[in-house]
């Protein structure tokens, strides 16, 4: 089971004062000493928190360290995927006014366009991950577009799933947690890698991370930014690295 750390909320901080600090690349570093193993960042189309030189610095910095590159299905960016060449590229939904991203991709009703752009970055080696619901359509829908991977998106498990949460309701946990996992069999059933994440904290992962078999790896960045406040970053990673495994 491999942990990739989005560090996209530090980014957030220095784009605040539009200052040079927090350094992402020490940010980066202190999450692999921690045992991360790979770094996830989301360089948008507003560039609210990412920019452009974090991904190639990133890639020159840390060249051994799987880089995973989270993307709106549009050109621009996927030009950048293509020159910079991160190891994953997680094709994401993407709203200017949003505050994270609110749910997975329609990739059945978009398959022609999201199969174009994925083609374009696998011609550049570079491997591609779909975000998607735990929806059997969408999964099926992925498989046809011919990605390597998908990442299903644990927003609505994470809501009711963290006893911390105010809409926290076993019940419904459990069923979005079974959900998960008949998708995460289908897609596993079609050839795809599974990964997961969104909203997933130390409370809630623990039911996922029970099942190696399904799923690769997730990917978690606001719960662990979080904790690093109170404890520093390399624990905070550190503590997850030790739930997830």
């Amino acid at each position: 089971m491999h942990l990739g750390v989005n560090i996209d909320h530090i980014a957030t901080l220095r784009q605040a004062r539009q200052d040079v600090y927090p350094d992402l690349l020490s940010a980066a570093g202190e999450c692999i000493k921690a045992g991360a193993d790979g770094i996830t960042i989301h360089l948008r189309e507003d560039r609210r928190h990412i920019q452009d030189s974090d991904v190639s610095t990133l890639r020159k910095k840390y060249p051994k360290t799987h880089l995973n590159l989270e993307m709106a299905a549009v050109d621009s960016i996927a030009k950048i995927a293509v020159r910079i060449k991160p190891d994953a590229v997680c094709i994401v939904p993407e709203k200017r006014q949003e505050l994270t991203t609110e749910g997975g991709l329609d990739v059945k009703g978009n398959i022609k366009k999201i199969t174009s752009i994925s083609r374009k970055i696998q011609r550049a080696g570079v491997k591609v991950s779909l975000f998607i619901d735990p929806d059997i359509e969408q999964i099926k829908a992925a498989a046809l577009a011919g990605t390597d991977m998908v990442e299903l998106h644990t927003g609505t498990y994470g809501e009711v799933s963290d006893p911390l949460r105010p809409h926290y309701n076993k019940a419904q946990a459990d069923k979005e947690l079974q959900k998960l996992l008949i998708a995460a069999k289908l897609a596993k059933s079609l050839g795809l890698q599974v990964n997961a994440g969104h909203g997933l904290t130390y409370q809630n992962v623990k039911p996922l991370a029970r099942h190696k078999e399904l799923f690769s790896e997730f990917n978690i960045g606001h719960n662990i930014i979080a904790r690093a406040i109170f404890v520093g970053l390399k624990q905070a990673v550190q503590e997850m690295n030790n739930v997830v495994r």
